[in-house]
């Protein structure tokens, strides 16, 4: 299913268009030694998964990101829009944002899509560039905050079944609340992704992973 490209990180943060579903000091919810999160198992898939094309990079480590073309075009493959455990909480936005809930409503996962040109990214290295993304969701840390406390994670890439576009991410909690967020900053594009996953009561790991496999970043040219 397409979904829109959003606007500005930023701007959209400013008006609203992104509604972080967290509140009181985030930064301080994160545990000063990382939470790592469980990937899921790269397993065979029953058809052959979609191969990039043309001159875009086999994987997208955060080496790999500098060598996408700077016209590619980055979004979220929408896994969920026809999968009976989740329901829309918000229909696009028109500003790259969406959401879901597990059907059993423990479990909201909000993705957005959009330009990062008000991040402080750093040319060339989309790692540290991810940490900033991270920084400027959270709104209370800089990125020399987020970098000690974040996690080298994977994104599926084109198709599910791999995790092969590198991410960075955080986890917090407040009493029984759990929430993990993951971005990924393209610097080669302007451009980024991201995801919470936030539970109540939920698995909030088992359900990332959930999100990372069935929701692909897709790159075309």
């Amino acid at each position: 299913m397409a979904r829109t490209s959003g606007g500005r990180l930023i701007a959209a943060i400013i008006v609203g268009a992104i509604a972080v579903p967290l509140s009181g000091c985030l930064y301080a919810q994160i545990p000063s030694d990382p939470v790592v999160v469980d990937e899921p198992v790269d397993e065979p898939v029953d058809e052959p998964a979609e191969e990039p094309s043309g001159s875009l990079p086999s994987t997208l480590s955060f080496a790999d990101g500098t060598a996408l073309p700077a016209t590619a075009y980055v979004e979220w493959g929408d896994g969920f829009f026809a999968d009976d455990g989740w329901t829309v909480e918000q229909p696009d936005d028109g500003n790259g944002g969406w959401s879901y809930r597990t059907i059993d409503g423990t479990c909201l996962a909000q993705f957005w899509q959009g330009l990062i040109p008000d991040v402080p990214v750093v040319d060339g290295d989309d790692g540290i560039s991810s940490d900033a993304m991270l920084a400027v969701i959270l709104g209370d840390a800089a990125t020399a905050d987020i970098t000690p406390v974040a996690t080298t994670g994977g994104f599926a890439y084109q198709s599910s079944g791999n995790t092969d576009v590198e991410n960075r991410q955080v986890t917090g909690q407040d009493g029984e609340r759990v929430w993990i967020m993951a971005a990924r900053a393209f610097t080669a594009t302007g451009v980024g992704v991201y995801v919470i996953v936030d539970c109540t009561g939920g698995d909030a790991a088992a359900v990332m992973a959930e999100v990372v496999a069935a929701n692909a970043i897709v790159v075309t040219e």
